[in-house]
């Protein structure tokens, strides 16, 4: 046996599946394309929620909403005592920590009386900030340099103007760039592995805050990308049956964002993401330094999309695969350059799979699955669907289909994702589809007995 590897967890906020260029034309990431060319990119990984809060916990316990009772956004504490993959890395003989936006325990006040919660959860090296809205009300060592150099207040009345008068504005932060929270929260990383001298095996959890809006990429980002250039957004999909249930995505109102408004949104989308791989590629250049990179397991992941003007909606909070598909990447001994999973995959998979490659024990209760075994060719398939909950509401989805159910277990979506991908033909209620439609509900309700626990 080899020594332990060490861990590289780099989480964005907000980062939808296909904006990577390994999968599209219209950003640029080529730090992460690395990552994903020397080891493996999930093509149809998805959230466990469609909102911060939820899947960060899903992700930290391995155990979905409808068993840690997390259903939405709320003022939530993750008990010190709970299970988590952290804790398991730690135990197995890591030195951990944590840089940038957890969310797993309420964002208000000052985020560093809370730092002893953080560390019970198995992060030793705590570095928390809150995520773009969260930091007008809170306080971090971030937003301490933002008092010292006299620019938190731009900041606050930046964000609020954005929210209550003008969610899709696109202009640059008024944060310098140095102090913009994407650039501090990598720096801050770097540091932390330069100077790490711990005898141990590290696990380095970098969790940037973007690119989740507002849409305020600093320059030079925030030109780099042509809104010319930008893809046109998704239509929203009909609904071919008038008598099918109503599900949360039937209560969210087409915005009537201009055309223009919408290609500036993802070219600023586009600039952040390149700010934030730009930032990875120094994390990986330290790695390299360290001369640690042949035995250091690198995974990508988002909590969850935003559909930046698709459907004519932004933010996140349903179903469709630019909310609940994200990005997921691992390179690690083992798994073959270049690989391509089909299989469907969970956002909590990537902690048993890191708890796994760390030879930790595997957290109590949880459902998460770790992905070496079918990466290494031990079983042939990972899951046979991913399943994703909001407010009371249920996805499950196969590589060929989607299905959502509402409140009442009624199914409002369902889409053939082979000859659908962009899910613009809503087939749910129609009666030549009802076999797949109960062939799905019985996958999803077997699923949900299997994980009451």
């Amino acid at each position: 046996m080899g020594d332990p590897p060490n861990i590289l967890l780099i989480m964005m906020d907000q980062h939808r599946w296909d904006a990577l260029s390994a999968v599209s034309d219209w950003v640029s990431t080529p730090h992460m394309d690395r990552i994903a060319a020397e080891g493996m990119r999930a093509d149809r990984a998805y959230t466990n929620s469609p909102v911060c809060v939820p899947a960060r916990v899903s992700l930290a316990t391995g155990r979905y909403p409808h068993n840690t009772g997390v259903w939405e956004n709320c003022r939530y504490d993750l008990p010190g005592d709970a299970p988590t993959w952290m804790r398991s890395v730690r135990d197995a003989g890591y030195s951990t920590s944590v840089f940038g936006k957890t969310h797993l325990h309420r964002h208000v006040g000052d985020l560093r009386d809370r730092v002893d919660l953080v560390r019970s959860w198995g992060l030793e090296h705590v570095d928390e900030i809150a995520g773009p809205r969260a930091s007008t009300k809170t306080s971090s060592n971030l937003t301490d340099l933002w008092d010292q150099h006299g620019v938190r207040e731009a900041y606050v009345r930046d964000v609020q103007n954005r929210v209550k008068r003008d969610p899709w504005a696109v202009r640059p932060s008024p944060l310098p760039f140095d102090l913009y929270p994407d650039v501090y929260v990598g720096r801050q990383a770097a540091g932390w592995l330069q100077a790490h001298a711990d005898p141990r095996p590290w696990m380095c959890w970098v969790s940037f805050s973007g690119p989740h809006e507002p849409w305020d990429c600093p320059e030079p980002y925030a030109s780099r990308f042509d809104p010319a250039a930008m893809p046109a957004p998704i239509v929203a999909p009909d609904g071919t049956s008038a008598d099918r249930p109503r599900g949360l995505l039937d209560k969210r109102p087409d915005l009537g964002i201009p055309p223009e408004d919408v290609a500036r949104m993802r070219a600023d989308y586009a600039g952040n993401l390149a700010l934030i791989d730009d930032q990875v590629g120094e994390l990986l250049r330290v790695v390299e330094e360290r001369g640690e990179m042949d035995n250091t397991v690198i995974a990508v992941v988002s909590d969850h999309g935003e559909m930046n003007g698709d459907f004519g909606m932004i933010y996140k909070q349903n179903f469709l695969d630019p909310s609940a598909r994200i990005p997921f990447l691992l390179r690690a001994p083992g798994v073959p350059p270049g690989t391509v999973l089909d299989d469907p995959v969970e956002l909590m998979d990537v902690g048993a799979t890191l708890v796994d490659l760390a030879g930790g024990e595997p957290v109590a209760g949880s459902h998460a699955r770790s992905l070496l075994p079918v990466l290494t060719q031990e079983r042939r398939r990972h899951r046979q669907a991913a399943m994703s909950e909001f407010r009371g509401e249920t996805m499950i989805a196969t590589p060929q289909w989607k299905m959502a159910v509402n409140k009442a277990g009624d199914t409002y979506l369902l889409f053939d994702l082979e000859s659908d991908p962009h899910e613009t033909h809503n087939l749910a209620g129609s009666p030549e589809h009802r076999n797949t439609q109960d062939r799905l509900r019985s996958l999803m309700l077997r699923r949900l007995v299997s994980t009451l626990r």
